[in-house]
């Protein structure tokens, strides 16, 4: 068995995993400090919602992409592979945006929780449900992410990547276990800075699968109907991505170890074209050089985790 894709969908869901259960751990410290212990059931209902919402959204997509899959039609293959860039387009907007506002916002998750909280605790008649809200969105934000992720990389095997999911998940909650309920000192900083600069690459391994999702859609168009034969700019075996410019179909296959793991990780192929070769270039220096800007100004997350709470009556 192939494990090979469940190593990215581990590190993505163990970085947003964690990322909510800092929201979840903070909630239930505040509700602790205020004495407010009866709303810890709207907290795990919350986060029991939000799992399920997930759940519910990457059946009702990997569905769509079945019942399209199993539609016969000379376009089937088209069809396919525009849902794969579009779905694989949209988790790089996501992801990418999660990655660099996390990075900027950090600092001052905490304040921004525990804002929620005294909110939400004014209502005394609403308290619960705006307790359970924060924490269904928590969850439900990160969890979409992640389904999205795993759509993305839908024809890499959804089976293996979810067991990725499950494994990076349970990890998470490990580690938010030990965070807030043992008291177990962990450097979030450092954590975020380096499951940050895995997930830049991974969603880089995305930008170049979104090519040629995109690539393939439209040289099998112009196949079909010889109308959209001038949508391929480059003759040959590419439509839009330029000349080859790396074949490490010998030296380096993507389908044998090591090359398997660096395509499961950071997206490599074996045929580079030039095409995405300058756009992953761009990618890096436009999300990355965003990404590292904002570290060298964010404050740690542990020092946010530890300040005193002010009790709200």
């Amino acid at each position: 068995m192939d494990l090979s894709a469940a190593l990215p969908t581990f590190v993505v869901t163990l970085r947003e995993g964690f990322e909510a259960s800092l929201i979840v751990g903070i909630v239930l410290v505040c509700l602790k400090k205020l004495e407010k212990n009866q709303l810890n059931r709207w907290v795990y209902q919350g986060i029991s919602a939000g799992i399920l919402a997930s759940v519910m959204v990457g059946f009702l997509l990997g569905g769509i992409l079945q019942g399209v899959d199993s539609y016969q039609s000379p376009y089937t293959p088209v069809i396919k592979a525009i849902l794969a860039s579009l779905f694989g387009l949209i988790a790089i907007g996501m992801l990418s945006w999660m990655l660099i506002w996390m990075t900027r916002q950090g600092s001052s998750l905490k304040a921004e929780v525990e804002g929620e909280i005294s909110s939400a605790l004014i209502e005394k008649d609403s308290a619960a449900k705006g307790i359970f809200l924060l924490v269904f969105i928590a969850v439900l934000r990160e969890g979409f992410e992640t389904v999205l992720f795993i759509i993305a990389k839908f024809q890499e095997g959804w089976q293996i990547a979810s067991l990725g999911a499950i494994a990076g998940l349970m990890t998470a909650v490990f580690l938010g276990f030990l965070l807030f309920k043992l008291g177990v000192k962990i450097n979030i900083r450092l954590f975020f800075q380096v499951m940050g600069v895995f997930l830049l690459l991974i969603v880089g391994g995305l930008v170049l699968g979104f090519l040629i999702h995109l690539d393939k859609a439209i040289l099998l168009l112009s196949q079909i109907d010889p109308s959209f034969a001038n949508w391929c700019v480059v003759p040959g075996d590419s439509c839009l991505l330029g000349s080859l410019i790396w074949d490490g179909s010998q030296i380096l296959p993507d389908r044998q170890f090591p090359g398997i793991i660096f395509k499961a990780l950071f997206g490599y192929r074996q045929n580079l074209y030039l095409g995405q070769f300058i756009v992953y270039i761009l990618f890096l220096f436009i999300v990355g050089g965003l990404y590292f800007q904002s570290l060298s100004t964010r404050s740690t997350l542990k020092s946010g985790v530890n300040q005193p709470l002010k009790k709200v009556s």
